[in-house]
Formats: C-alpha cells, structure tokens, sequence
C-alpha cells in the first residue's frame, strides 16, 4: 500500500501552522540538534517511561522533555505531533532523526541498529 502524496497548503493555512505553540516546537528542535538522543514523553504514560528505562538498560544517555500530563497540555504538545507528524508520544530523536516511539525504539535495539546509529553519529560528528 502507498501513502498518498500531502496535499498542498494554502500559504495562510501554513502560517497559521506555524504561528501554533512555536514555543514548544523550537525547544524540541533546538534539543535535537544539540543531544544525540532525546525522548519527548507525557507525564504517568507507560511508553514514555518504558523508552526511558530501555535507553538506561543500554546505557545510552538522553536528553529527556515531558510536556503535561495525559490530561493537561495535550494543546501545546498538539504543536509537535503537527511538527513531526507523529500520532503519539514518547517521540524519540537519535542524531537529529525522528525514529519513531517506544515500539520503534525497541525494534532499533534489538536488531542492534540503534548502536550503529548512535556509531554512525559518532563519526559524522567528530
């Protein structure tokens, strides 16, 4: 099955896009482009906390955000899943890629890709 291609925005559309919550948008960016990992979780949900607990089992060190609870910020934290185009959160970053959330991540360990990205990033950044 294919995706469909995006649709075009009407520039005030687009501008209305980015005028939501760029507060929120800039801080996760500005994270990803300084951290080599960062995870951007919602207070008291499981996944976020699962991604977290997997990363320190594999002693890999992460920049962690958190944007409100279940209940509270779903808002603002609304401004990422536009950014990113990602339905739920933890949103997970490795050297400025957005590799997807808790299941994603685990996928990445235990095919042994995630040492290799974190390698590859090593490298490209010296």
């Amino acid at each position: 099955m294919t995706t469909p291609a995006k649709p075009s925005v009407h520039p005030a559309v687009a501008a209305a896009q980015a005028a939501f919550h760029p507060d929120i948008v800039q801080e996760v960016a500005d994270a990803v482009a300084r951290e080599p990992v960062v995870v951007v979780g919602v207070s008291g949900l499981q996944p976020g906390r699962a991604a977290r607990q997997l990363l320190a089992r594999e002693g890999v060190a992460f920049h962690y955000l958190e944007y409100g609870s279940y209940f509270s910020g779903w808002r603002r934290r609304l401004a990422l899943k536009m950014w990113i185009g990602w339905p739920t959160f933890p949103l997970v970053f490795v050297h400025g890629s957005f590799v997807g959330g808790f299941s994603d991540l685990r996928k990445l360990v235990e095919s042994g890709e995630l040492r290799a990205l974190l390698a590859a990033g090593r490298r490209s950044s010296n």
